[in-house]
């Protein structure tokens, strides 16, 4: 006692002694209420915390289908195939499809003037400057200020002759018809973990059914096989204006399986957007678009080649998703989790009732009782 004493008389402070009050023992039973409503409704029942995850393998192969005939002045009449549109032949989860096109035929390397720009034109050979060469020019300037037309003069460049005059994109596409070219897409996956793998031509499809079908989201949601300006449509986007610039579209595959069901729920949902940003803020190189060129030998062995700058839209095969099944660690250490929230209810219901409620005041009065130092010392020698 007289330790007791003493440790209260050194500091001459009030004290505060703890009482029972029901309205908080009320706030805290709801507390508690609202804490078990989310273990059990959120991270159970929703967020599925009985299950070990896994992430989701994947391998992706493409096929494009269509044929579409063009009529030219610089080409005449020509049909294009799949070994003339899909450039590479074969990419990584990747497939681009050419929907127009600049072909600058018949170049060999020799002299000829250079494209007119601030850089490029002149009017005496001393404003040409051999050797110069820029990243925007086709070649190698020789010093010779050459005519380009009537009108303009340029400095002469070694080059690729003619060179490629990109200025004017072809309005409309010049393939217009990829629009109705379809896309096979044969995607296998894998969750290691629980050594499950599919794939998305899935069971009930018959090679009769993928001769035929075209994926629909309402009427053939499984058909792996999709109609080029569906999948643009999809995506908010019109084909014709995209395909005069190109663009990069992506075809996303969502495999979300639930293992503790039967397999033959677990079944992919595709869907579909722009990827490429296509706005009045980013006007600046839009679309998507390179260059190569053919090769040719004549019989005398001058080398020729047709320069062809193309445009197209390039659909990236996005494939993403988990897989969950019961699991006794993460399910224990789920509830453990819960249980442990359930010791900071008292903590959280003190918050609320004392810093919160419009009555807080009187609560705190009726929570804490304030005792001098020296009725302390009277109740301790009583």
């Amino acid at each position: 006692c007289r330790a007791f004493q003493s440790f209260f008389f050194e500091y001459d402070t009030p004290r505060i002694v703890l009482i029972r009050s029901r309205k908080v023992g009320l706030v805290n039973r709801a507390v508690q209420l609202a804490i078990l409503a989310y273990v059990i409704g959120w991270v159970f029942l929703w967020e599925k915390g009985y299950q070990e995850t896994d992430s989701v393998v994947s391998s992706v192969t493409t096929k494009v289908k269509g044929v579409a005939l063009t009529n030219t002045s610089t080409l005449g009449a020509r049909i294009w195939d799949v070994a003339d549109y899909v450039i590479p032949p074969q990419e990584k989860n990747t497939v681009f499809v050419m929907t127009n096109a600049i072909f600058t035929l018949n170049q060999r390397q020799g002299h000829c003037p250079e494209l007119p720009d601030d850089k490029t034109e002149c009017k005496e050979k001393s404003d040409c400057v051999p050797g110069y060469v820029s990243s925007h020019s086709n070649g190698i300037q020789t010093g010779e200020c050459v005519s380009y037309n009537d009108s303009i003069k340029t400095c002469e460049v070694f080059a690729w002759c003619p060179v490629e005059d990109d200025y004017h994109i072809p309005r409309p596409a010049f393939l217009q018809e990829a629009e109705n070219f379809t896309l096979l897409v044969k995607n296998n996956i894998w969750y290691p973990k629980f050594n499950f793998s599919k794939r998305n031509i899935l069971p009930m499809i018959n090679a009769t059914y993928l001769k035929n079908c075209i994926y629909d989201s309402q009427t053939d949601p499984f058909c792996p096989i999709f109609r080029l300006g569906k999948i643009v449509e999809a995506a908010g986007q019109n084909f014709q204006e995209m395909a005069v610039e190109g663009g990069v579209m992506a075809l996303q595959i969502n495999w979300d399986c639930n293992l503790d069901r039967a397999a033959s729920h677990c079944v992919p949902k595709y869907s579909f957007r722009r990827l490429d940003s296509k706005d009045s803020g980013h006007t600046v190189s839009p679309g998507y678009n390179f260059r190569f060129a053919k090769y040719y030998k004549d019989s005398e062995g001058n080398e020729s080649r047709t320069l062809i700058k193309a445009y197209g839209i390039r659909f990236d095969i996005i494939v993403f998703g988990k897989a969950g099944k019961f699991d006794v660690i993460p399910t224990m250490i789920n509830i453990g989790s819960g249980l442990a929230l359930f010791g900071v209810a008292t903590v959280l219901c003190d918050i609320v009732v004392l810093h919160c409620m419009k009555k807080k005041y009187y609560y705190r009065e009726k929570k804490y009782k304030y005792v001098e130092d020296f009725e302390l010392v009277s109740i301790s020698e009583s």
